[in-house]
């Protein structure tokens, strides 16, 4: 009798052995703000422990190192300490129930071994194919920079002879569909022109999708040679009037698109969606301002933030070498973690970490780039048409501050031939909205106001 229990203890403890095994894939979906981002940990036995990885499909990001994995009394802890992530969970039944932490907030989020497809989003102005008009892939190459680009032509017929648009992406890794938050705006924007007479060239950012180069060390100045690629490869299609060749730039594409027009006479009008006219160092202090208070944020927080970024933007400015940057950033940013122990540090990230992140942020060349730059001066070099257009609701890029400041430089350069108009109820990407806070973007099913898309081919056509 004593084996047989020996024996059926020892069976008892091979199958809670067996479920404990935490290793393997698993699979979550992290919500934030109506958007959906599918998380998968990989998880390794090793002889000391435990290793994992974190992947990001719906961001294109594998094989992420996850700093600590810890597995114990079914206790599950990961962490991404470079990302500020941290994610503890308990072992159920083959499943996993826990919370997500970065940078102060927390994100219920479960995993399992399954995959999990991601939601599909109702986007009603997606056009579906098969589309009335052709489509046709490229590629170009940018000789200065010796990559080559690849995106989507898209002409109102396969044969005439027509004016094109070149679509200028915004801030960020963005491919030729401008994708964020579950919408495409160029897709949108491309497929409406191109039904209204006007060919569109879109194309994947240099390091994105189908496109050579490296994303993360470009600067504004660098895409702008993009840009002009674009154009230089437009003038070779027997399909584009080349006295007809316009820019269309958001946001940052709203930068970009002057810089090009201010030195080539084939662009013949330039349109900036949300571009911005004050230098970046001022948007940037603006835009957290007015983030933060639609959201919440009180008004003795709002002026630490202001007061710190403010110093952190002017070593920026005054500063001409990198390292030496890092090394006076991270010497400030020290001292004010010591002077305020209850600033926004993630829990769980150690000061080193947490000061290495912002470095690294503050000091990359499109940051640098950004803070310093100033676009009034260039804009008062653009002699082509220029329509100019931003939401009353824009947080990220408000129209009271840009769009005078735009057209001032615009018509002391001589520029004569302007248009500026705010468009009521709008957001940043030309949504209607009730807040204009960048966490709504991915609830609201329209992607771009059908008043605007009609503005803007209207004013093409003027000439």
């Amino acid at each position: 009798m004593k084996k047989i229990t020996t024996l059926f203890l020892l069976c008892l403890l091979s199958i809670a052995a067996f479920a404990q095994d935490i290793t393997g894939h698993w699979n979550g979906v992290l919500k934030v703000s109506g958007i959906h981002l599918r998380v998968v940990f990989n998880i390794t036995k090793t002889d000391t422990g435990y290793t994992s990885t974190m992947d990001s499909p719906d961001q294109n990001a594998k094989g992420i190192p996850v700093t600590s994995t810890t597995f114990e009394n079914s206790i599950l802890n990961l962490k991404v300490s470079n990302a500020g992530i941290e994610y503890k969970g308990e072992f159920k039944a083959d499943s996993i129930t826990g919370t997500l932490m970065q940078r102060g907030q927390s994100f219920a989020m479960n995993l399992k071994r399954d995959s999990i497809e991601k939601p599909k989003l109702i986007r009603p102005q997606e056009p579906v194919k098969p589309y009335p008009y052709y489509s046709e892939e490229v590629t170009f190459r940018n000789e200065k920079a010796k990559l080559l680009l690849a995106g989507t032509l898209t002409l109102p017929a396969k044969e005439g002879i027509f004016p094109v648009v070149v679509l200028i992406s915004g801030s960020g890794p963005q491919n030729r569909d401008e994708e964020l938050l579950g919408h495409k705006p160029f897709l949108v924007l491309s497929d409406y022109l191109t039904r209204n007479g006007i060919a569109v060239l879109r194309y994947d950012d240099r390091g994105v999708a189908k496109s050579e180069g490296e994303f993360k060390t470009a600067t504004s100045r660098d895409f702008a040679s993009d840009v002009e690629a674009a154009v230089s490869y437009l003038k070779t299609r027997k399909e584009i009037d080349k006295k007809k060749i316009g820019l269309i730039g958001h946001s940052e594409g709203g930068i970009i698109a002057p810089m090009v027009a201010s030195k080539s006479k084939d662009v013949n009008f330039i349109v900036l969606l949300a571009g911005t006219g004050i230098p970046g160092n001022q948007l940037l202090l603006l835009q957290q301002e007015l983030i933060g208070r639609a959201s919440g944020v009180s008004e003795n927080d709002l002026q630490k933030t202001h007061e710190i970024n403010s110093e952190v933007f002017d070593l920026v400015i005054k500063c001409n070498n990198t390292d030496t940057l890092k090394k006076e950033l991270t010497g400030f940013l020290v001292q004010k973690l010591k002077e305020s122990p209850d600033s926004q540090k993630p829990a769980g990230m150690s000061d080193i970490d947490f000061v290495k992140l912002q470095v690294d942020q503050i000091s990359n060349p499109w940051m640098q780039y950004f803070i310093k730059y100033d676009p009034a001066p260039t804009l008062e070099k653009v002699g082509c048409r220029v329509l100019a257009i931003n939401g009353e609701k824009d947080l990220q890029v408000p129209a009271n501050e840009n769009l005078p400041v735009i057209k001032a430089a615009l018509l002391k350069g001589g520029n004569k031939n302007v248009t500026t108009l705010e468009f009521p109820n709008l957001n940043h990407l030309f949504q209607e909205c009730k807040t204009g806070l960048p966490a709504e973007y991915a609830q609201i099913e329209q992607t771009i106001s059908p008043v605007v898309l009609e503005e803007i081919v209207n004013w093409i056509k003027l000439k």
